[in-house]
């Protein structure tokens, strides 16, 4: 595996700039007066610091230490009684803090709001488990894959992650695939660090065959007994009757299909 360099500022280092390109930028539309839209925006009055239309649904941003109140406000006087989505989105090398997202879905009339707001890092962001119980595993996604902290979550623990891993692998600094730790984390983890020199790296490339290997199962069509010496001679394969067809073999419905 190859020596893992710290990516700082990954989103300033691009490797190809056009002076002329711009980013393309999704459609924002103004709320429209009289709309159901409008209605939620009057509703949550000084809450929403900016409100806008977006692909046929409502984005609001919102101050990060009220996000409680503004999401109960949604849920007991607007209709929007599900919490579909709860994420977030590193921009901490472009501007040093972190997205956190809220997708809400009204029932009735089918209609979606997404409450945005950002929080600098290390800061914490109160738990919505209250008021969406849906939130409790998607809370808990967001403390282990961008290692953001959640106030007063009934169990903040990780959910995909190993307890013992470090750090957080949706962070845009984090490697593709993954750090030194990351590498020998199974040899650690199983067998001890002593181990390392005796098993060797891990193989990470899933594509990967090698036909000497006789102990990790990955000698396709080159089997032999486990530990005994490889062969270039291919393994024949045993055709069954009731189980396996020999395709390779002559016959008359095989010849009508080729």
């Amino acid at each position: 595996m190859r020596k893992y360099t710290p990516k700082d500022n990954v989103q300033k280092k691009s490797y190809h700039t056009d002076r002329f390109w711009t980013a393309p930028r999704v459609p924002q539309e103004s709320v429209e007066e009289g709309s159901h839209f409008a209605d939620v925006v009057n509703a949550m009055g000084d809450l929403a610091k900016e409100a806008f239309v977006s692909l046929g649904q409502l984005v609001v941003w919102i101050d990060a230490t009220k996000n409680k109140e503004a999401l109960s406000l949604l849920r007991d006087e607007c209709g929007y009684v599900q919490c579909s989505e709860l994420s977030a989105v590193d921009y901490l090398a472009q501007d040093g803090e972190f997205e956190i997202f809220y997708q809400l879905l009204n029932i009735s009339n089918a209609s979606r709001v997404r409450v945005k707001c950002r929080i600098k890092e290390g800061e914490a962001i109160e738990s919505i488990t209250t008021i969406f119980k849906s939130a409790n595993f998607a809370e808990r996604e967001m403390f282990d894959m961008f290692g953001i902290y959640v106030n007063n979550h009934p169990y903040l623990k990780r959910i995909l992650m190993p307890e013992d891993w470090q750090g957080h692998p949706l962070l845009k600094t984090y490697p593709l695939q993954g750090d030194e730790f990351a590498s020998w984390y199974e040899v650690d983890k199983i067998f001890g660090k002593e181990y390392r020199d005796i098993i060797g790296p891990e193989n990470r490339d899933p594509s990967r065959i090698d036909k000497d290997d006789t102990k990790r199962f990955s000698r396709v069509g080159y089997e032999v007994p486990f530990g005994a010496e490889p062969t270039d001679t291919p393994t024949p394969i045993e055709y069954s009757e009731t189980t396996l067809v020999d395709y390779n073999k002559s016959s008359t419905q095989l010849d009508e299909r080729r």
